[in-house]
Formats: C-alpha cells, sequence, structure tokens
C-alpha cells in the first residue's frame, strides 16, 4: 500500500471511530431515557447536573445509570474477549460463547452464587477460573499437531453443552436457590446497580488495557506461527497470555451481567469487517461497538413487552444465533476446515 493509501486508511478509521463514540453516547442517554416512565433528554440532563431532589432524579442517578454504564462495560469486555479469541485462533467463528469460555465462566459463578450465597466478593475470581480451566481443556481437546481452529470451536461447543448440563444438574439438586440464578443463566441488566459496576471496573480496565498494550503482538500472530516465530516470538507463551486475558474480561462479564451470548461473535466480526484486521483500530472499535449494542439491546428489552421486561440476553440470542448459522454456512460453504 502506498503511503497516501496508508493514511487515508487511516483517516477513515479514525472517522469511523469517531462515528462510533457518537453512537455510544446516543445508546447511553436513550438507554437513561427509556423505561417504564419515560423520561425527556432534558429532564435527564437536569436530573444528571440538578441537586434538588426529584423522582426522575433518583431513577437516572440510582437506577438507569449504573444499569446503562454496566451493560456498555459487559459489552466491551465480551466484544474484546471475541476479538482476541478470533485473533489468535484466525478464525471467526471463535467467540467466548461459542468454545465455551462463557460456560466455564457460568459453572463456577453457578456454583458460588448457589452454594455460597453469601460469598459474593468470590463470584468474579471463581468465574475466571471457571473460564481460563475450560479454555485450558478445550484448547488441549483440540490439540492434535497444533489447534485447529474449526476443531477447537466444535471442541467448545461440546463442552459448553455438557457443562450446560451440570448447571442444569445444580438447578435440579437445589431447587429451592434456582431462583438466585434464572436472571444469571439467561444474561440480563435489571436490577444492576452501582456496586455492580465497581465489581467489573477493574477487571474490565486491566483486561482492556492489557489488550490495547498488546495489540501489535496480537498483530504478529495472525501472520502465521512460523512468521512469528521467525521475528522473535514465543507463539505458545503469548497465544497463552493472550488467553487469559480473554478469560479475565469474559469473568469478569459474565459475573456481572450473567451468560450474555453471541456479544463476543457478533461486535468483533463485525468490526474487523468495517475495519480491518489490525488490532489497533479493531480493539477500541469493539470497545465502542459492544457498548452500544448492550445498551441498544437492553433498551429494545424494556419496551417491546412494556410494562413487563423482557432479559436483554434473550433478545441478543435471538439476534445471534441466526448470525452465527450464517458465518458457519459461508465457513463450510466455502470449504475450509
Amino acid at each position: 500500500m502506498t503511503k497516501t493509501g496508508r493514511k487515508n486508511l487511516r483517516a477513515h478509521r479514525k472517522l469511523f471511530l469517531s462515528l462510533l463514540a457518537l453512537l455510544t453516547a446516543a445508546s447511553f442517554f436513550l438507554s437513561v431515557c427509556t423505561g417504564a416512565q419515560p423520561l425527556s433528554l432534558p429532564e435527564v440532563w437536569d436530573a444528571l447536573f440538578s441537586t434538588a431532589p426529584s423522582l426522575s432524579r433518583t431513577i437516572v442517578r440510582n437506577i438507569r445509570v449504573p444499569r446503562a454504564l454496566v451493560g456498555a462495560l459487559a459489552g466491551a469486555c465480551l466484544a474484546v474477549s471475541g476479538a482476541i479469541l478470533q485473533g489468535i485462533m484466525r478464525n471467526p467463528l471463535a467467540s467466548p460463547g461459542t468454545i465455551g469460555v462463557n460456560s466455564g465462566a457460568g459453572l463456577a459463578a453457578a456454583l458460588c452464587l448457589v452454594l455460597f450465597p453469601h460469598m459474593e466478593p468470590l463470584l468474579t475470581p471463581a468465574a475466571f477460573l471457571g473460564a481460563f480451566g475450560t479454555t485450558l481443556l478445550i484448547y488441549a481437546l483440540s490439540w492434535k499437531n497444533g489447534v485447529n481452529p474449526l476443531r477447537m470451536v466444535l471442541a467448545g461447543m461440546a463442552v459448553s453443552s455438557f457443562v450446560s448440563a451440570l448447571i442444569n444438574a445444580i438447578h435440579l439438586f437445589f431447587p429451592e436457590r434456582v431462583q438466585n440464578t434464572l436472571g444469571f443463566s439467561v444474561g440480563s441488566l435489571a436490577a444492576k446497580g452501582w456496586r455492580d459496576l465497581f465489581i467489573l471496573l477493574p477487571y474490565g480496565a486491566v483486561g482492556i488495557g492489557l489488550a490495547f498494550l498488546l495489540s501489535g503482538k496480537l498483530n504478529l500472530l495472525g501472520l502465521g506461527d512460523e512468521t512469528a516465530s521467525g521475528l522473535g516470538m514465543q507463539v505458545e507463551r503469548t497465544r497463552f497470555f493472550f488467553i487469559v486475558i480473554a478469560s479475565l474480561l469474559s469473568a469478569g462479564a459474565v459475573a456481572a451481567v450473567g451468560l450474555l451470548g453471541f456479544v463476543g461473535l457478533i461486535v468483533p466480526h463485525g468490526m474487523r469487517l468495517l475495519t480491518g484486521s489490525d488490532h489497533r483500530f479493531l480493539f477500541p472499535a469493539s470497545v465502542l461497538a459492544g457498548a452500544s449494542f448492550v445498551m441498544l439491546c437492553d433498551t429494545f428489552a424494556r419496551v417491546i413487552i412494556r410494562p413487563a421486561e423482557m432479559p436483554v440476553g434473550v433478545v441478543i440470542a435471538l439476534l445471534g444465533a441466526p448470525f452465527f448459522l450464517y458465518l458457519l454456512r459461508e465457513r463450510m460453504g466455502d470449504g475450509r476446515e
């Protein structure tokens, strides 16, 4: 590519990121305005910055703003986790949901919720261990003279199904505590507040920060293992470290909002088509798009059956399942493994 072409590409990417930032801001305000009691934008603005006590101020500051921020951060974490997994496997089908990372985190978190309901501070560390352990298991199962990307996805689906069966078994053995895990199993932002945001924030900040910092190494991995090794990279160690980051991000999101599937599949794949495979731009695009996607889906979930509320995980699954089937058909139609 010529120097002028590279300059134009960078300008295009910066413009696209600016538009995504505007979309994220618009999604946030739309989420805050929408609910059982609709509020206008001036009312929201006044509630955010006014000191006078009012019902709208309580609704906005204590309910809708933290809910929107938790959804945005969870969406960003899942999107970046998906971008990492797709990058290290060079497979658009890879995501925290499709390869079983979310299921492992969900099993560990469900065990904490059901068996140790009063030990909530351990929820995210337990989810991380579950996600990381499941990822290592899938990685080992798919290894045969190297890791075949499609084999890893299929192994992930099998392990995910097995783990889901274990979660269902937990529900059967502890029926009196099933209510504690229903919203978690589907994925929901209902009743999420500032406490949930502050629990998720350090995990999201560390994971996303490391992903941004190491984006160049992931670009190098994308050139192929032999090329990366020839350039001095310790390929397996680097890939392992990225798996840790992806597991951390996925675990934090799962512990905060439950099993939101397909965010890590749809968002990074779409952003890769629009911005290219340079992770220096793909990661920030995934952060903004993931945040917007979850907030918009949650807004839709709150109004579709008003005054009742549908879990956001149901809306995302309705969008994500057809998208996954389309990707699978396209990939198999191309004759790729």
